[in-house]
């Protein structure tokens, strides 16, 4: 049978799933686990994130990257290897390049209580997350859409479980207090003068995780590579977020799902 090749990334409603109703469950799953074998990538409506809760992301994580370097360089921290705080320029390249990527990001991992961390140790073993004394609404909103983010993936690797033959809950233990990252990133300004001519915003490359949830940006840019060779670019709707295959869940599927 003649493989399906995609010219667009496909859009399904996440309700269909959580509805209750079997039938749309179903297709959900169908839909879902066509595209990740496919193409690796889909659009997801009614994932949970509002648009008040968007705007007030973008708005926040904006006023952190429009401030002085110097400010943003006391939240970086080398021991922490990028995994919490601000990352800076020119610190991170794409598997395979030898050029950074034009790029500056902050992260945020798991938040959680110290009665948490004293009774989980897969919590405790995770670095603390690096809050901003400028800009203090950002420990907030960044910790809310990070656990929008999470519910909502969870139920999409429910859906992937099932597309697999496995239960439902399969990776739920696996993901419990999982390490995932929210990552704001910020491709700044260019200069002509100075900026490496081989460099660009993102070299190609696969994710390193099971999936990646992604908000729509501020501009066109993504594109994903078919099977067949052919790049096809990618631009979410309103109100959807992208979600995509990674190498972990690529190589777990013994690369039945393609990252």
């Amino acid at each position: 049978m003649a493989e399906r090749l995609y010219d667009s990334i496909p859009s399904l409603d996440l309700a269909d799933f959580t509805s209750g109703d079997a039938a749309r469950k179903t297709q959900f799953v169908k839909d879902l686990g066509d595209a990740y074998e496919n193409i690796g990538f889909v659009a997801i409506k009614n994932h949970g994130l509002d648009d008040e809760l968007q705007d007030k992301l973008y708005s926040t994580v904006k006023k952190f990257f429009a401030l002085p370097r110097e400010v943003k360089q006391k939240y970086e921290f080398e021991e922490l290897q990028g995994q919490r705080g601000y990352i800076g320029r020119g610190k991170e390249q794409a598997k395979g390049f030898d050029t950074p990527d034009l790029k500056e990001f902050f992260h945020v991992g798991q938040e959680c209580t110290d009665e948490e961390a004293a009774a989980d140790s897969e919590l405790r073993s995770y670095p603390r997350n690096v809050w901003v004394e400028e800009l203090p609404e950002l420990q907030q909103v960044t910790v809310e859409v990070y656990r929008t983010l999470e519910a909502a993936g969870l139920n999409i690797l429910r859906a992937i479980a099932l597309h697999l033959g496995l239960d439902e809950n399969y990776f739920d233990p696996k993901i419990k207090n999982g390490n995932s990252i929210l990552r704001p990133i910020y491709y700044y300004p260019l200069d002509p003068e100075t900026t490496d001519p081989k460099a660009v915003r993102a070299a190609q490359h696969g994710d390193i995780n099971l999936i990646t949830l992604l908000m729509g940006a501020s501009a066109d840019g993504l594109q994903v590579l078919r099977r067949d060779g052919e790049w096809i670019g990618v631009t979410s709707l309103p109100k959807q977020v992208v979600v995509n295959v990674g190498d972990m869940l690529d190589r777990h599927t013994n690369h039945r799902l393609k990252s």
